[in-house]
Formats: C-alpha cells, sequence, structure tokens
C-alpha cells in the first residue's frame, strides 16, 4: 500500500489559514491526504474588520472568540488544526513605528520558537510544508515570524543532532510559500470585473502596484482548485471577527473568479525529491517516493 499523503500548513493567526491556501487544503482533503494546519498566535491582537462584531463583548473575549472561529473554520475545511501557543504581536502603526509588546511571537528567539514546531513535524510527519516567504506575504511582525520558525524547523526536524528531546527525526520533502496575489492574477480578476460590465474593487490596488514588487516571477506551482473556492469562502466567513461577509473578499462573482484564475499558486523553496517546474500539484515527486516505499 502506498503511504499516506500528509500536508503541514503553517500560518501566524486564525483566519490565515482559510486566506491563503485553503482551497488547495480542501481539494486534498477531499482526495484524501491529510491536513494539518499550524497556527502560531492565538490572534489576541487582530483587528475587529466586520463592523457588526466591533462591540465591547467581542473585544473582552476576543482570544476565545477567534479559537471558536477557528474550531469552525476547520470544521468547514475538514483539517485537523494545532495551536503553537504564542501571542500575537500585533501590526504596529505610526512613524515612528511603536515597539513591539514584550514578549510577543515576533521578539522569540527563532530556534527556540522553532522548538514546538519540530516537535509537531515529528510527531505528524509531514511529507510538504507550506508557509510564508520571507517577507511574510505581506510584512506582518507575525508573519515574517512564522516564515523563520517554519524554516527552522523544515531544515531541523530531520536532524538527529538537534532537538533530540522532540521525538524521533523526520524530514519533510518540500517546502512551497504561499503566493496569495501576483500582478497577473489581480490583473485578470480586474479585467474580468470589467468585461462583465461590473466595478472593479481592484483598479486603486492596481495604482498601487506600480511601487511594489511582482511575486508572479516566483509562481513554481499553479493548483487548479476552483471547485473549492465555496469552502475556502465559507471558512473566511467563519472567521466573522476578521471577516466582513460583505466586504471586499467576497464582491467578485465565484463563476468569473472560477474562469479568470482557477488555481491557488505557490513557490517551491525547498525539495529533496525530483520534481520538474513548473508544477501542478505540491506532492509532485513525492506521490512517486511513496509508492516506492
Amino acid at each position: 500500500m502506498a503511504e499516506q499523503l500528509r500536508l503541514m500548513a503553517v500560518h501566524a493567526h486564525p483566519d490565515d489559514e482559510s486566506s491563503k491556501g485553503a482551497a488547495t487544503m480542501a481539494k486534498y482533503v477531499a482526495e484524501g491526504v491529510d491536513v494539518l494546519v499550524v497556527t502560531c498566535t492565538g490572534g489576541e491582537r487582530g483587528s475587529v474588520l466586520n463592523p457588526k462584531m466591533d462591540r465591547p463583548d467581542v473585544w473582552a473575549n476576543i482570544g476565545e472568540i477567534r479559537r471558536a472561529e477557528m474550531d469552525a473554520a476547520r470544521a468547514i475545511l475538514g483539517i485537523d488544526q494545532a495551536w503553537l501557543g504564542f501571542v500575537d504581536s500585533g501590526l504596529p502603526e505610526g512613524d515612528p513605528l511603536p515597539p513591539l509588546p514584550e514578549g510577543c511571537f515576533a521578539l522569540q528567539d527563532v530556534q527556540v520558537a522553532a522548538g514546538p514546531l519540530v516537535r509537531l513535524m515529528r510527531q505528524f510527519r509531514p511529507h510538504v510544508v507550506t508557509t510564508y516567504d520571507e517577507e511574510g506575504g505581506y510584512p506582518h511582525p507575525d508573519h515574517i515570524m512564522t516564515h523563520k520558525v517554519s524554516v527552522a524547523a523544515f531544515e531541523a526536524a530531520g536532524d538527529p543532532e538537534r532537538y533530540p528531546e522532540l521525538g524521533e527525526p523526520w524530514q519533510p520533502l518540500k517546502l512551497y510559500y504561499d503566493i496569495g496575489f501576483s500582478k497577473g492574477k489581480i490583473m485578470a480578476l480586474h479585467e474580468a470585473m470589467l468585461e462583465a460590465g461590473l466595478e472593479s474593487p481592484y483598479e486603486d490596488w492596481l495604482k498601487r502596484w506600480e511601487d511594489r514588487p511582482d511575486k508572479g516571477p516566483r509562481i513554481t506551482t499553479r493548483v487548479e482548485c476552483a471547485e473549492y473556492f465555496p469552502v475556502r469562502d465559507d471558512a473566511l466567513r467563519a472567521h466573522a471577527t476578521q471577516i466582513d461577509p460583505d466586504g471586499f473578499w467576497f464582491h467578485v462573482p465565484m463563476e468569473l473568479q472560477r474562469r479568470a484564475w482557477p488555481t491557488e499558486d505557490f513557490q517551491l523553496a525547498r525539495s529533496l525529491v525530483d520534481s520538474p517546474l513548473p508544477e501542478s500539484d505540491l506532492f509532485a515527486g513525492v506521490r512517486e517516493t511513496c509508492h516506492a516505499r
């Protein structure tokens, strides 16, 4: 029998798993892959971005509420989920930026903070790990720290001399970075909206993009998962404090999204198997290895 395929997705906060790669995870769950989301922080310092939830009772219980939202999203996606237990760093604003809160995730020593993730990798034994690029996808301190911790754990988990107290070594075979938005994707959705006679929510975004690097050329792997976009959106809505159901994320009609850009996109950052690029499967090269065992 072929070995059971396993995917680990490492994210900074509850809701990140539903806005980055969620349709891909739902697709693999439907195909019988074991999927574990690792959430580094509790999202305690996240903003309340849904006006209907911006209430004193919500703010007073934000940590508990965000955990309950994560439970709901986990059930919708069909995944397993684990907390690393670090405290949200918040998103500093101002000029100059204020210091980060004492004890928060982004201020941890990377090698120390990687320990709990190494333990999970050795317990779950993922073949593939996904996380953020070196910029965190966008420059939130927790996202950048998630990148650092994920890379450190990926490199240490298979080494018997590192973290020997944290379980039997296990080496994941591939590491990917989520590429949530590229200029090509935004342009495709923008043009599809205009062709349909609809107002595009991306016009201002494209204007701002002139001063930003495009991550499109970094994409190595495009996973066809349009069938699971509705599952992704249901999981997003489960994070009611973070996602306004009448907001930006849901302005583009579903059929238009599926037609204009039917994939979620990734950059292959590390690979210990042979998988020629470009790819359409995060397990390219892994499936052959597992069948051979």
